[in-house]
Parts: structure tokens; C-alpha cells; sequence
């Protein structure tokens, strides 16, 4: 029978926090980024008939693959230095 882990509860709230803050940062990052690129504020209601179907799709596709990036690249980091981390705390065997 297959013993079960316990989920490593640090690298749970760390994670999450690290997840929190690369959302917002790069949030920040992709708005200034689209603001720089087309000279206009990021949609906020893409439905609004103000906004036309190629900036509203744009900006979809902008933020989504920005903000999915960053989440893997910050996430894959910050795991390997925790793991990192706590192999050194943990006494050799």
C-alpha cells in the first residue's frame, strides 16, 4: 500500500502568496506594456461597445498568455530555491 505524502504546508502559503503577487505585478506590468504599445488605457469592460472586437480579443490574449508566463516562470522559481532551501535545513541521512 502506497503511503500518501502530506502536502508541505509552507510551500502552500508560500506559493500562494508568490501567486498573489505575480498576478499583480504582472498585471501592472501587462497594462503598462499595452499602454505603451497602442497609446491607450487597457480595456476595463471588454463588452462595452466602446471597445472594438480586435482590441477587446488583444487585450484577452495579451493578458492572458502575459499573466500565465509569469505564473509559471515565478512559480518554477521560487519552488526550486524553496527546495533549495529546505534541503539545507534538513540533516543528511
Amino acid at each position: 500500500m502506497k503511503t500518501e505524502e502530506k502536502p508541505d504546508i509552507a510551500w502552500r502559503v508560500i506559493g500562494g502568496l508568490v501567486g498573489l503577487a505575480t498576478a499583480w505585478a504582472a498585471k501592472k506590468l501587462l497594462g503598462y506594456a499595452w499602454v505603451k504599445a497602442t497609446g491607450k488605457q487597457p480595456p476595463i469592460d471588454t463588452e462595452s461597445d466602446e471597445v472594438g472586437m480586435a482590441e477587446a480579443i488583444g487585450y484577452a490574449v495579451v493578458m492572458g498568455v502575459g499573466m500565465q508566463v509569469a505564473q509559471i516562470v515565478v512559480n518554477k522559481t521560487a519552488k526550486k530555491r524553496y527546495l533549495a532551501w529546505k534541503a539545507l535545513k534538513t540533516p543528511a541521512q
